[in-house]
């Protein structure tokens, strides 16, 4: 081959690699090469138990470190979840409502629903509800989930933390405003919605057996629409006033 044939493939060449550069690049491989990170998946499903087809739902607005969430969950929500989410009469929503009066709130809510899209967030709210005096004065609530998560289970958790801090941040801020707008201003705040009305619960929570008296007339016959709201626990007694407490904080 000689020299003039030889420069001239060269120059073809570059020629035909300055034009391929000019085309647009199809779709695809833009795709493929960019990889761009999929949506979160829809986190109130995953902290959320029972059918959507069920007669009554149940949100919860809640606040990990909240000590009347804590009782609520532990003397009520086991309960309602044996009685009525599992035989299809209630669903059962959490919705995030971390206080600011609560120094780690918003942290235990980022890991919860870090578990939840792990699909641990059953096991993990349980341990925080169970553990909220140790991570409350400690801040350690990574450590109370691995407590309580196996490793191959915490390490998703972890992963899923790590790198979807935005959107599982997002989806807290979407909880806050849906209180905000419902005028939620303490935590637990419930509201039932049956027969195609939404009716906030008594302020504070309420026990179980009044819990169950009003969710039972609202699945009884058809006729009701409206029943009538529980009444709020009488708060105990207050000791004589030279015996009084200081006044506290509550949810």
């Amino acid at each position: 081959m000689n020299r003039v044939r030889l420069k001239a493939m060269l120059v073809a060449t570059a020629c035909a690699g300055i034009l391929l550069g000019s085309l647009p690049i199809p779709a695809q491989v833009k795709a493929a090469g960019s990889q761009a990170k999929a949506p979160s998946m829809d986190l109130t499903a995953l902290k959320s138990a029972g059918s959507r087809q069920a007669p009554i739902t149940i949100e919860v607005f809640a606040d990990y470190q909240c000590p009347q969430c804590r009782q609520f969950f532990l003397t009520t929500t086991q309960q309602l979840m044996d009685n009525y989410v599992a035989s299809g009469k209630v669903y059962l929503i959490h919705r995030d409502f971390p206080l600011n009066m609560h120094s780690h709130s918003h942290e235990a809510a980022l890991w919860a629903n870090a578990a939840a899209e792990a699909g641990q967030f059953e096991a993990a709210e349980r341990a925080l509800y169970e553990k909220q005096d140790d991570w409350g004065a400690t801040g350690k609530v990574e450590a109370t989930l691995a407590g309580a998560l196996s490793p191959a289970d915490m390490k998703k958790v972890r992963t899923i933390e790590a790198t979807e801090m935005a959107q599982i941040d997002a989806a807290i801020q979407r909880d806050l405003a849906l209180g905000n707008s419902r005028q939620v201003n303490g935590t637990p705040t419930i509201f039932v919605t049956h027969a195609g009305q939404t009716t906030p619960l008594p302020a504070g929570g309420v026990n179980y057996p009044l819990l169950k008296q009003y969710l039972d007339c609202c699945n009884s016959a058809r006729r009701y629409r409206v029943c009538p709201l529980p009444p709020r626990p009488l708060p105990p007694r207050r000791p004589p006033v030279a015996q009084q407490a200081p006044p506290r904080f509550s949810c």
